[in-house]
């Protein structure tokens, strides 16, 4: 895997604004891959701010892992805010980090619908007591969707700590 300079850029702003309010994170991945722990290790020092990173690209994972509920997956998909959101939480509370990240979407090129097409993902972001969780819709291929995803994680993680600072 290239990482993307965004991607770098991103993750390197994310550590620098993690030790300046001395926190930690992690993340939950399906759809990405592992692609956002992958842009956050990539940054040296990042062990001081960077927990570990789950890989629950299955429902089973997300329930095993993440403490998601079979009954949420079952009513919503595991394309849905409401799994994003006990992904984050789930993460967060398993890595005693202050901040967890989810990502969960559908990067194509199969398994979209009218409802949840292609390049629809889900992010959960969980930091103090809120959770909360954002949508997007990307275009182009499943690298472009993924790359595009990834980015977004970061810059999203970016955005909530400077609006609690």
């Amino acid at each position: 895997m290239i990482l993307p300079e965004l991607s770098n850029v991103l993750a390197e702003q994310l550590g620098k604004l993690l030790v300046a309010t001395d926190w930690t994170m992690t993340c939950a991945e399906s759809c990405t891959g592992g692609g956002v722990g992958y842009a956050i290790t990539s940054i040296a020092g990042s062990s001081q701010w960077f927990q570990r990173g789950f890989l629950t690209y299955s429902n089973q994972a997300k329930i095993d892992l993440l403490n998601v509920k079979a009954k949420t997956l079952d009513k919503y998909g595991a394309v849905s805010h409401q799994v994003a959101e006990q992904m984050a939480k789930g993460a967060k509370i398993s890595a005693n980090a202050d901040l967890a990240i989810a990502i969960t979407g559908i990067a194509g090129p199969d398994g979209g619908s009218d409802e949840k097409p292609v390049g629809t993902v889900w992010f959960g972001l969980s930091i103090q007591a809120k959770t909360m969780s954002d949508v997007q819709y990307f275009q182009g291929n499943r690298h472009y969707v993924r790359e595009q995803a990834i980015n977004h994680a970061l810059n999203y993680c970016i955005k909530m700590l400077h609006s609690i600072r």
